[in-house]
């Protein structure tokens, strides 16, 4: 894995290097250390979650998610439909772990106009 940021190697790590201590079932990421990019990995093998992303982006992320995931877990649409939903948007595929900080804004602000003309 190369970082996006300076274009060296990511070593592949338990995410301990990056936290203090392992955290999840799933401990393994690839880790830029002077960078500071991230990213897990699925199932401690080495297939990353996502790209690598830095902090801020990593934050971004989280908000996407955090007003993403209560959509689809208290059944008002499947997964799968909330993800569909975003792809007929935005006319492609729609991984969070993918998205830059610009795709995260966008897609906020997609589902902040779409939730407030359902109300």
């Amino acid at each position: 894995m190369i970082c996006p940021k300076c274009n060296k190697e990511a070593p592949w790590v338990e995410n301990k290097e990056r936290y203090g201590r392992n955290f999840g079932k799933s401990f393994m990421c690839y880790l830029c250390k002077p960078c500071g990019t991230y990213v897990g990995c699925h199932n401690n093998t080495k297939n990353p979650l996502g790209t690598m992303a830095d902090q801020e982006t990593m934050e971004w992320r989280k908000k996407a998610h955090a007003v993403i995931d209560p959509l689809w877990k208290s059944g008002k649409m499947t997964r799968k439909e909330m993800y569909q939903m975003l792809q007929q948007k935005f006319g492609k595929e729609i991984h969070i772990g993918e998205s830059d900080i610009d795709t995260c804004k966008h897609i906020l602000s997609f589902l902040d106009e779409s939730l407030t003309n359902k109300d």
